[in-house]
């Protein structure tokens, strides 16, 4: 039972203090892993805290890319998760030798996008794409466009979701000279072969906010002449993230097609089911993400996520289908969220909320301060781990990096939080996850939690390369299928007193780490 609202919000001064308390005393022994800088970037530790040995080249990325915090800021919290294993008395120095191997890409590549806008005048922006490494097979991931894109942001993406996609463990069944592995569950033949794929990540700093829908194209088909000559199904295939839906991926193979005079390729994913997309596609990674917390809180908590209070940040694709998963399985979703304020609903988003946001942001394109008829409060310039009156049971961060930092972590809580499942990649600063880390909250990082969205663009480029089409209700099985299985590789890597984060943190490593030895590239 969760404790009655009233007495949770009279503890809620009481708490807080607490942990304000041990955070100021963590901060005093150096156990803090970081300092909130300006904009909610989150810095490593100072260079006056003492590394540890074996992460001494911490030090040596911190002298390296002082320009990248956040990428920065992404090794650091996975080597401190991983240390524990460079004390094996085996494999100790090659765990190490593969961890640094690891915290460089492998290709980087950047090149100009010229554009003309409706006006005539021409715009050149900068594009990217960071491929990160192949040991487990071709590259898999994002393209985000937004103007705060930059070969440090990206390089952040592409080291997190290298264990994001191993943690998977998705085949790429269907292909020409496969080993195919059938297996069958409730009626269904799931197409399984052995092996997968690693990321890579690429973007450009165009802002689509403002543009009309000829200039987003015409950018979408610079962007594609530039790139199209580093991707094809068996080396790198792109897929959507900020900035980038279904409609941005549609112009971009378009420009492929006509390029390449290729189709049905697996090459980008993330397209209309009219041009060789997925089912379930646009919902996976929110549908995904509400699987896992599901999964975590029966298995933990002996519950279940009905009326609970659960907190969504962020109104893009991801934030928009947990919201509909969490009202599908009976909780209370309170918020939802933008760049420029809060839309809380004290009683629970409606069916008909959710059908209003859905057409504001994937038809009309308005802000959230602009929806008239909604049964929630629009907070301008609010967050839901900013709000001190928002009871929250569990929360679901979607919107972007370092959104909740340690202040929001110690409200969440002093609110009496049961748990935290990332949505966003990395939505918690340092500071913030010390301050999950104190406390007995179920917290799953977005390596596991928001694993459902890449999870399915394998199986559309499965679906592409066998010339095949699986129904919604197939999908919805498989993606179920996927989320269990990267929880009990969590669970089982965590042991009996590791935490869930830990052992994400750790499995997705270790199954790299094991194929760059069995490739020699790390010996």
């Amino acid at each position: 039972m969760l404790p009655p609202m009233k007495a949770r919000r009279g503890a809620h001064k009481i708490i807080s203090l607490i942990i304000t308390f041990i955070s100021l005393y963590r901060n005093s022994i150096g156990g803090a892993h970081g300092t909130t800088m300006n904009g909610g970037q989150t810095n490593m530790k100072s260079t006056t805290t003492t590394t540890p040995a074996n992460l001494d080249f911490l030090n040596d990325l911190r002298s390296k890319y002082p320009h990248q915090p956040v990428f920065l800021q992404a090794v650091e919290e996975m080597a401190y998760a991983v240390e524990p294993l460079f004390h094996d008395p085996i494999n100790g120095d090659f765990y190490r030798k593969a961890f640094l191997y690891l915290t460089e890409p492998e290709r980087m590549i950047s090149f100009h996008v010229p554009w003309m806008d409706d006006k005539g005048v021409q715009h050149v922006n900068r594009g990217w794409r960071i491929e990160f490494s192949s040991a487990l097979g071709p590259y898999k991931g994002g393209l985000r466009f937004h103007p705060t894109v930059n070969d440090g942001i990206l390089k952040f993406l592409g080291f997190e979701q290298i264990f994001k996609n191993a943690l998977t463990g998705l085949p790429l069944g269907g292909g020409k000279g496969e080993t195919i592995i059938s297996r069958v569950k409730n009626g269904i033949v799931f197409h399984f072969s052995p092996c997968t794929y690693i990321f890579a990540t690429g973007g450009a700093d165009f802002d689509p906010k403002g543009k009309s829908e000829a200039e987003i194209r015409r950018f979408c088909e610079s962007f594609m002449t530039q790139l199209c000559r580093y991707v094809d199904a068996a080396t790198d295939v792109p897929a959507g993230d900020i900035g980038v839906g279904g409609k941005e991926v549609g112009y971009m193979y378009g420009q492929y097609k006509l390029l390449s005079n290729k189709h049905g390729e697996g090459v980008l994913t993330g397209k209309s089911k009219l041009i060789g997309g997925l089912e379930l596609r646009p919902e996976a990674t929110g549908f995904g993400l509400v699987y896992m917390a599901k999964l975590a809180v029966e298995d933990k908590m002996k519950s279940t996520l009905k009326e609970s209070r659960c907190a969504v940040s962020g109104s893009g694709n991801v934030a928009q289908y947990t919201c509909r998963m969490l009202i599908n399985l009976g909780a209370k979703v309170v918020s939802i969220s933008d760049s420029n304020g809060c839309l809380v609903f004290e009683d629970g988003m409606s069916n008909d909320d959710w059908e209003r946001i859905i057409q504001a942001k994937q038809v009309e394109r308005l802000r959230l301060g602009a929806l008239e008829n909604m049964s929630g409060v629009y907070h301008p310039g609010g967050s839901p781990w900013t709000l001190p009156d928002l009871m929250v049971d569990f929360a679901f961060p979607c919107a972007t990096q370092n959104e909740i930092d340690g202040n929001g972590a110690s409200l969440l809580i002093s609110k009496g939080v049961k748990g935290v499942f990332e949505g966003a990649n990395l939505p918690v600063t340092a500071e913030g996850q010390d301050v999950f880390r104190a406390s007995p909250i179920l917290y799953i990082p977005g390596k596991a939690a928001n694993a459902g969205g890449v999870g399915l663009s394998g199986l559309e480029m499965s679906q592409n390369a066998g010339r095949t089409y699986w129904k919604r209700e197939t999908v919805d099985i498989m993606l179920k299928e996927m989320m269990a299985g990267v929880y009990q590789q969590m669970k089982a890597a965590a042991g009996e007193d590791g935490s869930l984060e830990q052992g994400c943190n750790r499995a997705g490593f270790l199954k790299v780490a094991h194929a760059l030895k069995e490739l020699g590239w790390v010996y």
